[in-house]
């Protein structure tokens, strides 16, 4: 599975075929008619491509905002004059944001790195980054924190994360895959190791590079919210697929309403709604 940050330059890429609604104006479809629960939320992975998100998601459920980080590689996403960070030109427009339906609860990502790599090395450092973000005044009330830097069973230092988190307010996530498909009872007993109990863990469900099907992924998702607690427990479905020569495209409705009905009972989160699940996207879904 590619790992979220590894998709931060990328767009959009095939268009998804209209099947009959095109034209279609959400405005005037009773929200009341959505197929509520479909996803709980989704996820925007900020970078200087993508600084004004604007999508439907909440015609589908979502209600809240998973933020990838507010600083990565150094640059901030938000006013941090304090910690003599430089704000990104063309900051986004948070007071737009904070009152978009789907962002009515915000999971504040905190300090990270567009190199995987290189976040690991750096964990405890962006740790300590990271607690000082959490600590500053926002443009928005967070409904919880999470550390952008992503594990999975390859990480041979994975045991630094409790250091790294040590110092980071709660309510906190983190997140992990397993491309090794080393199966859910031996990932759960990995993730025992290292993730601290007052810490939820967000799932990457693995379909987006078809690592595994949706029913594989829910399996997964079934042992870990029964080991870690449902309250600790979230899936994030991907909703992108491979395009070739390394980049990705836009997961059809097609392909991306099974994986959401498979996630039923579960809090789902879609990567990245900005970049792959556009408002056509969502006309299908809620066609059904």
């Amino acid at each position: 599975m590619a790992r979220l940050s590894r998709r931060a330059a990328l767009g959009l890429g095939a268009a998804v075929a209209g099947a009959g609604l095109v034209g279609v104006d959400l405005a005037l479809v009773a929200r009341d008619h959505r197929p509520e629960g479909l996803i709980d939320g989704v996820v925007w992975q900020i970078h200087g491509g993508a600084l004004d998100p604007r999508g439907d998601w909440d015609f589908i459920g979502a209600r809240s905002l998973l933020l990838q980080w507010l600083v990565a590689d150094g640059t901030s996403f938000v006013p941090l004059p304090e910690l003599g960070l430089k704000l990104i030109p063309d900051a986004p427009n948070w007071k737009r944001i904070v009152r978009e339906p789907w962002a009515s609860r915000i999971i504040a990502g905190l300090a990270g790195d567009f190199s995987e790599p290189k976040a690991r090395a750096n964990v405890v450092e962006l740790g300590a980054l990271s607690a000082k973000v959490a600590r500053q005044k926002l443009p928005f009330r967070p409904a919880g924190f999470y550390f952008p830097v992503e594990a999975d069973p390859t990480w041979k230092d994975v045991s630094r994360m409790r250091e790294a988190l040590a110092p980071i307010p709660r309510p906190l996530w983190v997140s992990c895959y397993d491309n090794s498909n080393v199966g859910p009872e031996a990932l759960a007993d990995w993730i025992d190791l290292w993730l601290p109990r007052d810490v939820g863990l967000f799932f990457q469900d693995g379909c987006g590079v078809y690592t595994r099907t949706p029913e594989a992924a829910r399996s997964y998702a079934e042992v870990l919210s029964r080991r870690l607690g449902p309250r600790r427990f979230k899936l994030i479905a991907e909703a992108f697929r491979p395009a070739g020569t390394g980049t990705f495209r836009a997961a059809t409705a097609a392909e991306l309403l099974p994986q959401l009905k498979a996630y039923a009972g579960f809090d789902v989160f879609v990567f990245d709604g900005p970049h792959y699940v556009d408002r056509l996207i969502v006309q299908q879904l809620m066609a059904g």
